[in-house]
């Protein structure tokens, strides 16, 4: 779903497949039907899914074009489009420990992400975004494991340039700060994201961490915009009920007057498997959020402010 923002920009909002595993495309595919219902229960053209691929099937599909070609002919003809996939924090067997980004397996199953990614992308797409982890835990994160993780996120960059380059649409990815990381903190963030490329790489912003853990979180979301990181994409859980100001305060900090700092918004699932109805819910309460600070479906008047 597009929304456009008052200064005219345009926001793409994508409702996440909760992760769960799924060894293969028919599994994915399974579970396309409960977003195309949600997609009708909204009464909108066009949903946007943010799938989650385990590293087994990325690398499968990274190779077989006749799958991933199967996999938008699946999506369109649901009417679900694809600017995001997923690739945090969860382990091949569904538990929460994939490889930190000190180990060259992190970089290349982000790699594969970005090639599917750029295989599912609309026509009209310039680019998308792949989310992933805060480099990993900070319990014994050493000077080894910074050295590691800078020249694998190095060569990330070189491999993302590479595939802009192959393809003329590019892929950028979004590290994600969370309780226990070396991202967590908008400090810590800032410090350990210095020396990053910065056109390629930048910050995945979960509001709901962010509303619970940081301190200010307006002022932590402008200390990220002062230092030149991008927040390539923001991820939130939006339920009756379930918000505080604290989360509406950063809502406003990345959407307000002053302009969306990202055109991606993914709505997490609030269940493993929801509903239909669960999903539309969550849905409309959120575009609810959103058009008090501006932001209303592409094809309806934003409303004033």
């Amino acid at each position: 779903m597009r929304l456009r923002h008052p200064s005219g920009r345009i926001v793409h909002l994508s409702v996440e497949i909760a992760p769960r595993p799924e060894s293969n495309l028919p599994g994915v595919v399974g579970r396309l039907d409960t977003y195309g219902a949600v997609r009708a229960r909204l009464g909108v053209d066009l949903l946007g899914v943010n799938l989650w691929l385990p590293p087994s099937l990325a690398a499968a599909l990274a190779v077989e074009s006749r799958a991933r070609t199967r996999l938008r002919a699946e999506l369109d003809a649901r009417r679900l489009e694809v600017v995001t996939l997923s690739g945090a924090p969860f382990g091949e067997g569904g538990g929460e420990q994939p490889p930190a980004w000190t180990e060259p397996a992190r970089r290349e199953y982000t790699l594969d992400l970005a090639r599917i990614l750029l295989d599912l992308l609309d026509e009209d797409a310039v680019r998308g975004a792949v989310s992933t982890i805060g480099l990993g835990p900070r319990a014994g994160w050493a000077e080894a494991s910074d050295k590691a993780s800078t020249g694998i996120l190095r060569r990330l960059s070189a491999g993302l340039a590479d595939l802009a380059w192959q393809n003329g649409r590019a892929v950028r990815v979004g590290f994600q700060p969370g309780p226990g990381a070396v991202l967590d903190s908008a400090e810590q963030t800032v410090a350990a994201l210095s020396r990053i490329d910065k056109e390629r790489l930048g910050v995945c912003l979960d509001l709901g961490h962010v509303a619970r853990t940081w301190p200010d979180p307006a002022a932590g979301i402008e200390s990220l915009a002062d230092a030149g990181l991008s927040i390539i994409e923001v991820r939130l859980a939006a339920v009756p009920g379930g918000t505080t100001e604290a989360w509406r305060s950063a809502l406003r900090q990345v959407f307000g007057a002053g302009g969306p700092l990202t055109e991606y918004l993914t709505l997490l699932s609030r269940v493993p498997d929801p509903t239909p109805e669960q999903v539309a819910g969550d849905v409309a309460y959120l575009l609810a959020e959103l058009a008090a600070i501006g932001l209303a479906p592409e094809n309806e008047p934003c409303p004033a402010r």
